[in-house]
């Protein structure tokens, strides 16, 4: 990722307006600030979400609370608790999130 275009900026997350993106079960909840080429999202997934996608875009991703279960199409399986992160690249990897508990997650992409 090469980050271009960004001046710098603090972000207070409990102004920015949440968003809802449903899962195949569950609800993801995302607040988004876009900033020259990148998207920072703080994310919080309802308990029992299961995205509804495979995801091929790439990320940095840090599990703030919670519990996240991450899954790659080629059936390796993750489990990040807090202060645990993962980082891929695009198209590396397409994967999936699911939380039995609900998670709250802070990713740049």
């Amino acid at each position: 990722m090469k980050i271009e275009g960004v001046p710098f900026g603090t972000t207070d997350w409990s102004d920015v307006p949440a968003t809802e993106h449903p899962g195949a079960t569950g609800v993801a909840r995302w607040r988004t600030v876009e900033a020259g080429n990148i998207r920072v999202r703080m994310v919080e997934y309802s308990p029992g979400y299961l995205a509804d996608h495979w995801c091929e875009r790439g990320h940095v991703l840090l599990v703030l609370e919670g519990e996240l279960l991450t899954e790659l199409a080629n059936g390796e399986q993750y489990v990040l608790r807090p202060g645990q992160s993962y980082h891929v690249a695009d198209g590396a990897a397409p994967h999936r999130s699911r939380t039995p508990s609900g998670a709250r997650l802070f990713i740049v992409d």
